[in-house]
């Protein structure tokens, strides 16, 4: 789960600049293998689920699917992917935060 900073364009002749784009463009590559490196792999299975729902899933045994899309279509299910990854990082990191501020508020509340 790594970003390709060549594709897709950051923006069209039709629309503004995606300044989150320009940014990810403007990103060494190890940077941003470290970010994706960084994910929980409650955090990846969400992400597969999610984009699996988004395109579909058939059994591979029983079918031969081919999915067929154009490319800004394929951006929006990227950016999609990118953005459910930064929020379910987030929301992960504020669960550590509660569970450790509920650990330390358990132990002001047993003295020794």
């Amino acid at each position: 789960m790594v970003f390709n900073p060549g594709f897709p364009n950051s923006h069209s002749e039709d629309r503004s600049v995606n300044q989150l784009l320009e940014y990810l463009h403007q990103q060494h590559p190890d940077a941003l293998a470290q970010v994706a490196q960084s994910a929980s792999a409650e955090v990846k299975e969400i992400i597969t689920q999610n984009v699996q729902g988004l395109v579909g899933v058939l059994p591979p045994d029983d079918f031969n699917v081919e999915i067929t899309t154009n490319r800004e279509h394929l951006a929006n299910l990227l950016g999609s992917a990118m953005m459910t990854g930064y929020f379910l990082r987030k929301m992960e990191q504020r669960m550590e935060l509660e569970t450790s501020l509920a650990n330390i508020a358990s132990l002001d509340n047993n003295p020794f």
